[in-house]
């Protein structure tokens, strides 16, 4: 891989609406690591991804596939169907013999109903959760905190951090001894964000969140981690900020470039392997290009 400063900067791009649709990014995010050697990490497991249709959430289904486990994955109808699509197909293409097909369910995650009708799918299709990753997120470039709304901050708290509770409250109720929640956390939540502030708030409730959590299920025998990354090429980035920003995106950190999603998604495999995470708990790894955080 290239490390030089030219090497990862982007071509000026926008897109008008969130979700961002990965399709129309140029270059394509890169979900697949062509030298990743899987080693059945996940074998029987069925793992439940929300926003797993693009960018960091799809390359964690891919992984997940790879090392055996069945994946189900939500995404927005109508907006995202064709990345749906393509995720669902390299989804065939990864899993393993033993593995049932995955599924992608259009939800809107917001709203408790939903995330309780997205997890009876997932028993009805499956008999079982393993693994839960509440990855679906949104994001606001922000100058002001005049320009937050009410509205705004209502929904991009429901879409980011109401989420997560109401889809571990549903899933723990299937859960068992070995299995695990992973949260995507972000490295806004410990460095401010300012230029993201209603997202980084919902970063930092999404840290509090998995450190509290993580003490009433340890009883119970099921971790909840989370995974903080730094800047990655997905189509949060084109859908939420300036042209020029999406251009000089990573350039704020010290290896100087954003990660591609494929240099994240092993993070989520570490810790969904009761093999190799069994002794974390309450924990957030942090693939953010160097920042050090301190936490």
């Amino acid at each position: 891989m290239a490390n030089g400063k030219d090497q990862f900067r982007f071509p000026l791009q926008t897109q008008p609406q969130q979700p961002g649709k990965e399709y129309l990014m140029h270059p394509l995010p890169q979900a697949i690591n062509p030298k990743y050697q899987p080693s059945n990490k996940l074998h029987g497991k069925v793992a439940l991804v929300t926003g797993g249709d693009s960018g960091i959430g799809r390359s964690v289904c891919y992984h997940f596939a790879l090392e055996g486990a069945t994946v189900a994955f939500t995404y927005v109808e109508g907006i995202e169907d064709r990345d749906k699509d393509e995720t669902l197909q390299m989804l065939l293409k990864a899993k393993s013999n033993v593995a049932k097909e995955p599924i992608a369910i259009a939800t809107d995650v917001k709203f408790e109903e939903n995330c309780k009708k997205v997890v009876d799918q997932v028993v009805s299709e499956f008999g079982q959760i393993d693994i839960l990753v509440n990855n679906a997120a949104e994001q606001y470039y922000v100058t002001a905190i005049e320009e937050i709304t009410e509205s705004r901050l209502e929904r991009i708290f429901r879409t980011n951090i109401f989420s997560q509770f109401f889809m571990a409250r549903h899933s723990l109720k299937y859960m068992k001894e070995g299995s695990c929640i992973i949260n995507t956390a972000s490295a806004n939540a410990y460095t401010g964000g300012s230029q993201f502030l209603d997202y980084s708030s919902t970063k930092g409730a999404i840290v509090t969140f998995t450190r509290g959590l993580s003490q009433l299920l340890i009883s119970k025998g099921i971790r909840v981690n989370a995974v903080s990354p730094g800047p990655v090429w997905t189509p949060i980035q084109p859908a939420s900020l300036p042209a020029e920003k999406v251009a000089s995106l990573g350039s704020d950190v010290p290896m100087d470039r954003a990660a591609q999603p494929y240099e994240i998604a092993p993070s989520y495999v570490f810790l969904a392997s009761n093999e190799c995470s069994s002794y974390f708990n309450g924990q957030v790894l942090h693939p953010n290009g160097g920042l050090i955080v301190n936490a």
